[in-house]
């Protein structure tokens, strides 16, 4: 019976992975068992945030020596997902998830994980039906791996996704190829999307006939409740992670999530909480806190640039984009929830989540 370990290890820089390192040199998880580490960098989250290549490149030169290979083969074992913007008051740090054997625990429903990948895209598939369709087969065998049947049992599903630069759009036209879009930026948000809904259709949370190249990005109304998809420039495939409950699952963890239906709708992360067994009334006791393993959000700004009615300039601000003020936001209202900084809040949520909120999915200890 297998056991999904989550450790979560704070970084004092992007190439820090010494906690990573720590957690394998004491025996709590051997290199072999991990298949993904989440990372949060200190970066500004956009087309030149080289602060995520460069944990991914600390982290699998690292990680190399441990598992008995080159570095460039850490890869293909372990999907690594690094956020990069750590703005407000989140604090940078690497979530290790790993799998093991364990005992048999009889009628436990526990925290479970499946990865696959897609092949690499070519730079004109990127935010187009092709990354849709190659997303949502990577979710079911994602599936598949955790032992999990009914979508249902999903409660995360985080992707990681690439995106334009000048380089790639002009390698496509040297082959006659047009790109979805000639600003970089954009092709951010176009990925997450096509991502984002290649995860709700293997989910069934829409149809495949409302899907088009032209819905990508504009038909908000089409959205996954429990998609998170980061874009980097450091791959040019989908790394794709599943997290639910499963039977055949031992461990103390368990992982349930809601909806934000705005970024500052912390009564979602309290019902979230109340699923997962906990009695929370305004901010969780240091004690309670710490059964935290993890909390995974997105965050975005309407584009009405409203909530609840009332003005908000996340949109209008010319000195920081927009979607740094959104991660800022709900990482405080998160933190004010849980009662600690250590928060995987992934900015640009491109139909994950209605305009303006998006999925929180959190993972707890709620056994011994």
């Amino acid at each position: 019976m297998p056991e999904c370990l989550v450790f979560r290890v704070p970084t004092r820089h992007p190439a820090d992975v010494s906690g990573v390192m720590e957690l394998v040199t004491t025996g709590a998880v051997a290199a072999d068992e991990i298949v993904a580490i989440f990372g949060k960098t200190e970066g500004n989250g956009c087309v030149n945030d080289f602060t995520r290549q460069l944990a991914v490149t600390a982290l699998e030169t690292a990680l190399a020596g441990a598992m008995g290979c080159r570095p460039e083969a850490v890869g293909a074992r372990v999907a690594l997902v690094m956020s990069g913007g750590t703005e407000g008051g989140l604090s940078p740090h690497f979530l290790v998830l790993a799998r093991r054997d364990a005992p048999e625990a009889e009628g436990v429903s526990a925290l479970a994980i499946g990865t696959a990948f897609t092949a690499e895209f070519r730079p004109e598939a990127i935010g187009r039906m092709a990354q849709v369709r190659a997303t949502a087969a990577a979710v079911s065998e994602a599936m598949a791996q955790a032992g999990i049947d009914d979508p249902e049992d999903v409660h995360f599903v985080q992707v990681k996704c690439p995106l334009l630069t000048s380089a790639r759009i002009q390698e496509a036209a040297g082959r006659g190829q047009g790109v979805a879009t000639h600003d970089t930026y954009a092709s951010m948000g176009l990925s997450r999307g096509a991502s984002a809904l290649g995860i709700a259709l293997a989910l069934g949370e829409v149809s495949g006939e409302d899907l088009s190249e032209a819905a990508i990005g504009t038909r908000r109304e089409l959205y996954s409740g429990r998609a998170g998809a980061s874009a980097g420039i450091e791959l040019m495939r989908n790394e794709i992670i599943v997290l639910g409950n499963a039977r055949g699952w031992s461990g103390p963890n368990a992982i349930a999530h809601r909806v934000m239906r705005d970024g500052i709708d912390f009564g979602a992360i309290q019902g979230v909480l109340a699923d997962l067994g906990f009695s929370p009334s305004g901010q969780l006791a240091p004690g309670e806190s710490e059964r935290v393993v993890a909390l995974l959000a997105k965050a975005e700004p309407s584009h009405d640039g409203l909530i609840r009615g009332r003005r908000h300039i996340m949109n209008d601000d010319s000195d920081i984009n927009a979607t740094r003020h959104a991660r800022a936001l709900v990482g405080g209202v998160a933190a004010a929830a849980i009662g600690r900084t250590d928060l995987f809040v992934s900015g640009g949520a491109e139909h994950q989540g209605p305009d303006g909120g998006g999925p929180v999915a959190i993972i707890a200890r709620v056994r011994d």
